[in-house]
């Protein structure tokens, strides 16, 4: 028996109050509200009322910390895996808007295409597939969850899609917390399905690139 559904989960809204870029940094925790998204999350994936049988997280603190309330509801042991993790890019540390004003940062931005300013989208989605591909030939019938971060999870949503992975970061359909669930059927994924249980109308969410 093989995985019957894949859940690839944001994490939830990151307390910044600096808004910082912060990428890969270290000791950027969920806020209560990203507690409280997370929690919402994992209440939407329950309420599928189908088994989840795995549960992979980011090594990102933020994404541990959202893997939580799926690991308390489902009675699952998170196991960490590199290739969830967020892309790191030459912006991390930094306020976006200034770094954009700054004329020397330009040259990062040459190739929106790549992009330039950090791991490359093929990258991305080549890991991202990969650890995916892994964890459902691995798997007992039941679902899967996979708690992410927005640039890895709208990169497999566009690869599976077959779209160009080049695009703008401003206009992801990934919001905090967001649900997007796919299907394997063969070798060939289809996405199967999108949610935002959460509420993130006053969310800062500008971590990231």
């Amino acid at each position: 028996m093989t995985a019957s559904r894949l859940h690839l989960v944001r994490h939830g809204e990151v307390h910044n109050p600096a808004r910082v870029l912060y990428g890969r940094l270290p000791d950027y925790h969920l806020s209560k509200a990203g507690r409280g998204m997370a929690a919402a999350a994992a209440d939407h994936v329950g309420s599928l009322d189908r088994p989840v049988v795995a549960l992979y997280a980011s090594p990102l603190e933020r994404a541990q910390e959202s893997a939580e309330p799926f690991a308390e509801r489902f009675g699952l042991v998170p196991e960490t895996d590199i290739r969830l993790i967020e892309p790191a890019n030459v912006f991390e540390g930094t306020q976006m808007r200034r770094s954009l004003m700054n004329p020397m940062n330009w040259w990062h931005l040459r190739q929106p295409s790549v992009p330039s300013w950090g791991e490359p989208y093929t990258s991305i989605a080549e890991r991202m597939l990969s650890v995916m591909n892994e964890a459902w030939d691995a798997a007992p019938e039941g679902d899967l969850v996979m708690v992410s971060h927005q640039a890895p999870i709208w990169i497999t949503h566009l690869r599976v899609a077959g779209l160009p992975l080049r695009h703008d970061p401003r206009t992801r359909r990934c919001a905090l917390s967001s649900v997007t669930s796919f299907e394997r059927v063969g070798d060939v994924w289809r996405e199967v399905a999108y949610a935002e249980p959460a509420a993130t109308g006053s969310a800062v969410d500008v971590g990231a690139v």
